[in-house]
């Protein structure tokens, strides 16, 4: 396995083994590497040739320093767990790196940004669609893999890759899970041991409101009311939002029909948690 750190290494890289005729898959990732990451490598390489990812905790995508100061970083794990699940490449870069001095351009979308998590967090997806876009240009990838737990970011760099014309397949994987259903995050880290007893509740308020909608709910409020008074039962929830939309354009949908996605996002203490689950209403 190698490991890069300037855009230039990653692009020849990228350029030589485009020219051997090889494709390349991308994982993006801020480190903190779990079973879910793995998963992504996974499907990278089942698409590809080659693996390339990523480690970068990008402070632009951060509206709390206190926050992007204490994010994990594990390095050292993270490039052993990249050398035992087959990765081929992990691209390292430090922040001036990406964001030189003087630095002026950034990548921000009109209204996919404005709801759910862009509400509660200014210029975080400024901050992600600027940082993709400069993966994508170092790594030049045939297929890029997000997780769908993150469903409005994996739905912000579909809409940003098709309105600037990258030649590369975004792929989302399924969210793994604990067994508890308990979506697998670097932020769980955070939890405490009741915390992460309580966490769960996420999940399940989430799959409830599904299970109202295919047994034949179409009114949004209610699903809205059923989800959140789940979370509010819980005494060590503070719920962010809940909510039901459009999964490809995040409307609001109202009689619920078609293709849905239930979002929510809550703090257990110090941890912002979020999860979804899809739903259809035919």
């Amino acid at each position: 396995m190698q490991v890069v750190t300037t855009v230039r290494e990653l692009q020849d890289y990228a350029d030589a083994e485009r020219a051997a005729g090889r494709r390349i898959a991308l994982v993006p990732t801020m480190g903190a590497l779990h079973a879910g990451h793995l998963t992504l490598v996974d499907e990278g390489r089942r698409r590809a040739d080659r693996v390339v990812v990523s480690i970068f905790v990008n402070p632009t995508q951060f509206n709390d320093p206190k926050d992007l100061a204490a994010y994990p970083r594990t390095l050292e794990a993270d490039l052993a767990a990249c050398e035992k699940g087959g990765v081929d490449v992990v691209f390292a870069p430090e922040a001036p790196e990406l964001y030189p001095d003087g630095a002026q351009t950034i990548v921000e979308l009109t209204e996919l940004a404005k709801p759910l998590c862009g509400r509660t967090r200014p210029g975080h997806f400024r901050g992600v669609a600027t940082v993709v876009t400069k993966l994508l240009c170092a790594a030049k990838p045939h297929v890029a893999v997000f997780g769908e737990k993150d469903w409005q970011q994996l739905t912000v760099v579909r809409r940003m890759v098709d309105d600037l014309s990258f030649d590369v397949d975004v792929i989302g994987c399924e969210t793994v899970r604990e067994p508890d259903g308990l979506a697998l995050s670097s932020r769980n880290a955070y939890l405490g041991k009741a915390e992460r007893a309580a966490a769960p509740v996420l999940q399940r308020s989430l799959t409830a409101g599904a299970d109202a909608i295919a047994t034949g709910e179409r009114d949004p409020a209610r699903v809205l009311d059923l989800m959140t008074k789940l979370i509010d039962a819980e005494p060590l929830a503070s719920l962010d939002y809940m909510a039901v939309v459009d999964a490809k354009t995040l409307a609001a949908v109202d009689p619920l029909a078609g293709e849905l996605r239930l979002l929510g996002a809550a703090r257990f203490g110090k941890a912002r948690l979020i999860d979804n689950v899809g739903a259809t209403a035919r």
